[in-house]
């Protein structure tokens, strides 16, 4: 009886330390897009404002907060939401994109992956890459640009303009269409 309760033991404990075994491959590859000196905050919203008026609002699944050469850095690798608010705080435009980093000291964020910027009165940017300058209220890009303005649907390279979309300009037109008007 004694030799078969020994058995049993040796053989549960045989399962216990062979069972739990993790491939060191798999473990990695779940945490390769992350740094192990970064806060990770989940479901972020980070509300910017000025003498108690908001400005902007940041919203996404993941944000990645570390330090890089003496600079804090906040990375956004599965996309970001910004809202940006006019003096009266309602929302005059937005911001989207399947990936973005934020410098803090020097308050500019790089979005890359379907950009898309969106006035609320209509007018529309799609591009591949955008740089936003908080301390300057300034967006641009070097790259291909997609604007809708209007009735018109305008193509190039380059885009500057206010955060608030009432002043903007691709750089480089490379054509001009007219879209039909809705009635």
């Amino acid at each position: 009886m004694r030799q078969s309760i020994f058995i049993c033991l040796l053989l549960s404990a045989g399962c216990l330390f062979t069972s739990c075994e993790n491939d060191p491959k798999e473990v990695a590859a779940l945490f390769a897009d992350q740094r192990p000196d970064a806060e990770i905050i989940s479901g972020f919203q980070t509300i910017y404002s000025d003498s108690a008026q908001i400005k902007v609002r940041i919203s996404g699944p993941l944000m990645l907060r570390y330090q890089e050469r003496g600079q804090f850095i906040q990375q956004f690798p599965d996309g970001l939401f910004v809202e940006f608010f006019d003096t009266d705080g309602t929302i005059s435009s937005t911001l989207a994109s399947k990936y973005g980093i934020r410098n803090e000291a020097e308050e500019s964020v790089l979005v890359q992956d379907s950009v898309v910027w969106q006035a609320i009165r209509g007018d529309r940017l799609d591009t591949d890459e955008l740089i936003w300058e908080a301390k300057e209220e300034k967006i641009y890009s070097d790259k291909f640009v997609r604007v809708i303005q209007g009735d018109k649907l305008i193509t190039g390279v380059g885009f500057e303009s206010n955060q608030d979309f009432t002043r903007s300009k691709v750089r480089a037109i490379q054509g001009v269409v007219n879209l039909p008007t809705e009635r």
